[in-house]
Formats: structure tokens, sequence, C-alpha cells
């Protein structure tokens, strides 16, 4: 029988959070988690008390020569995702890295680059395509009930806007990072194809980040995705995807457990319920890409067929030409 896979925890907070409560829904004899590291050691070791972790360090280079570990959740925000993952690889470890990946497509790129050099498992952590609906909609999609994919309608917001990590240009905040990848994963989930052209108008903040954006990704035969995102408000945060047979609607299409399918009935996943409650919405969904990758890396693969490394170059390349067009440059672009 295979050992538990070793998960370290890179940073303390609320998403890393969640992702623990996430883990603890799994059985302990294929997940167990063994280090946590903070820039705080007092933090490390209040979130390794609450988690149950054995090991917490005050820095994330002592998580990195951490003999304990195999893989690493890296849940730090967006500017620290490329070194901390550099350093992570450098030590032998698998990754687990939120989205986005990296600040840009040229990090992105270095960043798969070195994994592949080094022999290691490495995906960017698109939990959406894990869970049960997305899998059906994809099974849907092949079978060929919704005929040819003409259009996808995307919307993503909430009241997010005074939120340091989304306001702040330092932080690697706007909507296309933070939001944006969602509706262009979820786009890409239904055409399977880059798209040709893209055109995107915004609003930004004094901050120079991006407050609220509509895009349209325009594939092959003009078939089309209407993306918006915002952190002004709540939108109605559906993806509803249109063939020339009939469509789909992903509810709260970024974690969702219900859909309407193409005969109108709606149809449910019931999430289990961890040992704490999360700070997000479904978090406990997050166990279906923890599994995915225990699975890789059980068989020896280096990325998840669901979220491939090209994938990611894509999305990163994406959002780099939404940013361009709107006006969002990081110090990391310079």
């Amino acid at each position: 029988m295979p050992s538990p896979l070793r998960w370290g925890i890179v940073s303390a907070g609320k998403i890393s959070h969640d992702f623990c409560v996430a883990l603890s829904t799994l059985p302990f004899d294929e997940h167990q988690m063994t280090a946590v590291a903070a820039r705080d050691q007092k933090r490390a070791e209040e979130f390794s008390k609450k988690h149950e972790i054995p090991k917490a360090f005050g820095s994330y280079e002592e998580l990195a020569e951490c003999p304990d570990v195999d893989i690493v959740y890296v849940g730090a925000l967006n500017p620290q995702h490329f070194e901390i993952c550099m350093l992570m690889l450098e030590h032998g470890k698998h990754i687990l890295c939120e989205k986005p990946l990296c600040m840009n497509h040229k990090q992105a790129k270095k960043l798969i680059q070195y994994a592949e050099i080094k022999k290691l498992f490495l995906m960017e952590a698109v939990w959406s395509r894990f869970f049960p609906a997305y899998q059906y909609v994809r099974k849907q999609i092949a079978s060929g009930v919704l005929g040819e994919i003409q259009e996808v309608d995307v919307q993503f917001g909430f009241e997010i806007e005074q939120v340091d990590r989304v306001k702040q240009n330092n932080l690697g905040g706007g909507t296309i990072l933070d939001l944006g990848i969602y509706t262009i994963q979820v786009s890409q989930w239904a055409f399977q194809e880059p798209p040709q052209k893209i055109v995107a108008k915004g609003t930004l903040n004094e901050n120079g980040v991006d407050i609220d954006v509509e895009t349209e990704l325009i594939y092959s035969g003009n078939r089309k995705s209407k993306m918006r995102t915002s952190a002004l408000g709540e939108l109605d945060n559906k993806a509803v995807i249109k063939g020339t047979k009939g469509q789909i609607t992903l509810l709260q299409f970024w974690c969702p457990t219900k859909l309407i399918d193409i005969d109108g009935q709606e149809k449910e996943w019931v999430l289990p319920k961890g040992k704490h409650a999360t700070n997000y919405t479904n978090s406990e969904g997050l166990r279906y890409e923890a599994e995915a990758a225990r699975v890789c890396i059980l068989e020896g693969k280096l990325q998840n067929e669901h979220v491939t490394h090209n994938d990611s170059l894509l999305f990163a390349q994406i959002e780099d030409e939404i940013r361009k067009q709107v006006g969002v440059v990081y110090p990391e672009d310079k």
C-alpha cells in the first residue's frame, strides 16, 4: 500500500486554513499535513495547533528543507508564488500552487521549465475543474448532447474593492488575477482551443489595478466567451455554456455543487463537512484537487490532464493581454 502524501502548507492565511479543512475530509492514510510555514513563527504555531500539524516554521526556507514534506501547497499572496515555488522545487518538493500560478506569462514559463528540469509535479490550483460538476460538463460536451459550443456567458463579482490583496498593486491586486482566472478557465474548459482574439475594457482604481473588467474571448467561427469580473459588487456568478442543441448552467460556477442540465433539471453533488468552518464558499471541494495531485504523484506524472502546464501558460497569456488592454502593470512586468 502506498505511503500517505505528506503536505507542507505555505502561509497561514484564510485559503490555507480552508485547504487544511478540505484535507481533513480525506483518508488519513492517503493525505497527511506534516508542516506549516508562515513569515511569523507565532502564526505558524497557532495554525499548526488548530489543524494538528506536527511542525511549524517561521520561514519558508525551513519548510523547504524539511525531509517530512513531499508536496507543498502554496497559499501565499500572488507576488510571492514564483519565488516560493522556485525555492520548493530547488529542494525537491512537488507543488500545488494557488492561482494565479504567477504574476505573468514570463514568470509562469520560467517556473514550469524549472519544474520539468527537476522532474517534479507542479499544478496551478484551478480547483473548479476537479469538481464532479465540471467533470460532468466535460462529458456532456464530449458526448455531443450540447452540439457545437457557441457561447459562454460568465460573470464573477463580489464587493471586495477594499480588500488589500485586491486593491493594492504591489500585492498583485485586481480582478483579472483574482477572479478572471476563473472566468478564463471555464471558457477554456468549454471551447478547448486558444482564443483567436481578445477584446477587453475596464476601470482601474487609484493604485492602477482593475476593479471592473468586461472581456470577450473570440474563438474560431466567431464563437465567443463574454466575461465580466468586478470588485464593486456581487454579480450572478453563474457560467452558462451554450451549444447549438442546448445549454448547461453552472451555479456558483467557481465551486459548483449544482448545475442546471440541458433538460432544465438541477443536478447536485453534496460536499462533506470538515473539522472546522471554512472562510470561503464550498472550500471542502479543495479536496478534489488535492486527491488529483496525490494520484498524479503516485503515477509519476509531472502534470495533471485537467490543468496542464500548457493550460496554465495559456491562462497567463490571456491574463497578460487583458491587463495590457486595460492598462494594469505590475512591478514584475518591468
